[in-house]
């Protein structure tokens, strides 16, 4: 009823060179989907799971924590049966998404005080949960412990990989937000071809898979608490970015490709380039890219909100590294 539309996005090869080496990556371009994101696979799943439990009608009001794509995705579905979503988001929200979220109807709650943990999803979790002690009748859908969520990946994302990428696929890189893509695939991917060796990727000051808080501009991946979803047999390896070297590469891929990604998967771009020029890096690695960046180029595509951030210095120096070490991307032309 509601997966109409959704997943069998492409997998683009991508020619990556890098002192003067050169490798193949494989991007799995999660902006196909009709909102543009990996989250319309989790919308769709956890919506059909709510309407299972308790049928919707018009009128009802579902609430959820979000920093935009799964507002954008739920605001589609529940519009599409009458109802309503109510998203609480933050600061970090790129002023494009929001303008996206209340063009498609959905009530948009800003949080501004900060969780202590480097971002702000403690905080709009406790809005959520005010919200719906106020008004009984509201929904939680609750992407972050719904088990629709790692779900949804395990039947739809991790199969296309595999079935996409083919035998030879030896590796897959996927970002941590609330753990659930990267718990699917894993889960189907270690009973189908368990040789596939799975990365995590989180960003540095994110607590999703342990680690130390500190202010985190992107957003999308990492989270103020360790993921609901996610046991450490769930990965064979984690790789950290920084926010900085994330915008970087991804302004660098669209500068050499036209490619606009989202700076999580510029996050995912940094921990394959972590592995994919050593001795035994991968052969055949996909890289699960959640978003485009069509919806941030009034941030980190734009020198200005760097300055404002105090990150463009730190932008440029890696950008400059970077070209240094002679690396640069292409798309793979078909033969």
């Amino acid at each position: 009823m509601f997966e109409a539309g959704i997943g069998k996005t492409p997998l683009v090869p991508v020619v990556i060179h890098c002192n003067d080496l050169v490798r193949i990556a494989h991007f799995k371009l999660e902006m196909a989907n009709p909102t543009g994101s990996a989250k319309d696979r989790t919308a769709a799943a956890i919506i059909t799971q709510m309407h299972r439990e308790r049928p919707f009608l018009p009128g009802d009001v579902v609430v959820e924590s979000t920093s935009g794509n799964f507002g954008l995705a739920m605001g589609r579905l529940l519009n599409g049966i009458s109802c309503r979503l109510i998203a609480v988001t933050d600061p970090n929200t790129a002023p494009d998404m929001l303008r996206a979220l209340t063009e498609r109807g959905v009530d948009v709650v800003l949080v501004d005080e900060p969780d202590g943990r480097g971002g702000y999803l403690l905080s709009r979790l406790r809005i959520v949960r005010e919200l719906c002690e106020a008004n009984p009748s509201h929904r939680w859908s609750n992407q972050y412990e719904n088990r629709a969520n790692p779900l949804a990946h395990e039947k739809t994302t991790g199969p296309e990989i595999l079935a996409q990428a083919g035998p030879g696929l030896d590796a897959v890189f996927v970002a941590v937000s609330t753990g659930g893509t990267l718990a699917g695939v894993a889960r189907f991917l270690r009973a189908a071809a368990p040789q596939v060796r799975i990365v995590a990727v989180d960003v540095e000051g994110s607590l999703a898979l342990g680690g130390r808080s500190c202010r985190r501009l992107l957003t999308g991946i990492g989270a103020s608490r360790a993921s609901r979803f996610l046991a450490p047999t769930a990965y064979d390896a984690v790789r950290f970015a920084t926010d900085a070297r994330s915008f970087a590469l991804c302004r660098m891929l669209h500068e050499d490709t036209g490619l606009y990604l989202g700076g999580s998967s510029g996050s995912v771009l940094s921990g394959l380039l972590s592995d994919l020029f050593e001795v035994d890096g991968p052969a055949m690695p996909v890289c699960v890219m959640p978003d485009g960046g069509e919806r941030y180029k009034s941030t980190f595509y734009w020198d200005r909100w760097l300055l404002e951030q105090g990150v463009f210095a730190d932008v440029r120096l890696i950008e400059k590294e970077l070209r240094t070490s002679g690396l640069y991307f292409e798309l793979q032309q078909e033969k």
